[in-house]
């Protein structure tokens, strides 16, 4: 077989991946203490979904649209650590898995505060 012909085949990633995908990705910026746990509505959108605590993925015609939900620290500005999420979960799922993101919607659901280790809603 030459190394420029394609192989013949399927290709499925689930779309869980997608949400390990957003979890790690939010967990990891800064300002983002937790997921928000919140049961997902049914939605408008069509296409395969994937649902997890606080993140919703919706996969139709080869795009991503995304719904994660976050508890965030209070010392952060809020504006730009959804905005930052809107960048980094994209780049992520776009790197990671080469789909294009049609959207990313983020909703800081509260804040918490931490003192002596523990955190408080």
């Amino acid at each position: 077989m030459a190394d420029d012909q394609p192989l013949s085949g399927r290709v499925t990633i689930a779309p869980q991946v997608l949400t390990t995908i957003v979890r790690q990705t939010a967990l990891s910026t800064e300002g983002v203490l937790r997921l928000a746990v919140r049961l997902p509505r049914r939605s408008r959108f069509g296409g395969r979904r994937a649902v997890a605590p606080g993140i919703e993925v919706f996969v139709s015609d080869g795009q991503v649209q995304v719904a994660v939900h976050i508890i965030a620290d209070p010392g952060a500005n809020m504006l730009r650590l959804a905005e930052t999420l809107q960048t980094e979960i994209a780049r992520a799922i776009e790197h990671i898995v080469g789909l294009q993101v049609a959207s990313v919607n983020v909703a800081i659901d509260n804040v918490a505060f931490v003192s002596a280790g523990a955190v408080q809603p």
